[in-house]
């Protein structure tokens, strides 16, 4: 995609959209950790991970999601011996931080799209587009809205549905991890 695909109006700087978690954020990351540490070994074993993630999240992982957290913290973790094979309460909270800034960044996603589908239909055309833009950008060239439309239009259809919206949100950052 191209620069002008920026003209979805992200703010400034908000390449990731992500945010520190607040301090009742924190504090029932850590209540559910020691809930679900019910031996109290000072770690989560996979199955504790799903039941903590069921407790936070409402959605049971799949073992692919609780094996890929496992490899990224062991993989990050300096080789010491006595390691736990779980996630300790830090690496549970880091973790559970980044997707619960990630949940809140799809909301966000979600509330964008909906203020550009001013006619509530599911999807984008040009013409909404355009309201917005003459809206919140009103200088902008007809042609760089057109482009910008045709990029985040994957599949040609002459709309923009929620998951192209969302591509074309993430696409810078898909591109800087």
């Amino acid at each position: 995609m191209s620069v002008t695909s920026g003209l979805f109006f992200r703010r400034s700087g908000d390449s990731h959209l992500i945010r520190p978690i607040n301090g009742n954020e924190l504090k029932d990351i850590k209540v559910v950790f020691l809930e679900c540490d019910e031996d109290k070994k000072g770690f989560l074993s996979r199955e504790d991970l799903k039941v903590a993630m069921v407790s936070l999240f409402g959605y049971k992982p799949s073992k692919y999601e609780v094996e890929k957290i496992f490899e990224n913290v062991h993989s990050r973790r300096q080789e010491e011996e006595n390691q736990p094979e779980g996630l300790k309460l830090q690496e549970f909270i880091e973790v559970m931080s980044k997707k619960i800034a990630v949940k809140d960044q799809d909301e966000e996603i979600r509330q964008m799209f909906m203020a550009y589908d001013t006619q509530c239909h599911g999807f984008l055309t040009v013409e909404d587009l355009k309201k917005v833009a003459s809206l919140v950008a009103p200088h902008m060239q007809l042609q760089t809205l057109e482009t910008a439309f045709r990029e985040a239009d994957r599949d040609g259809d002459g709309r923009v549905s929620v998951k192209d919206f969302e591509f074309m949100m993430r696409y810078n950052e898909d591109a800087n991890s």
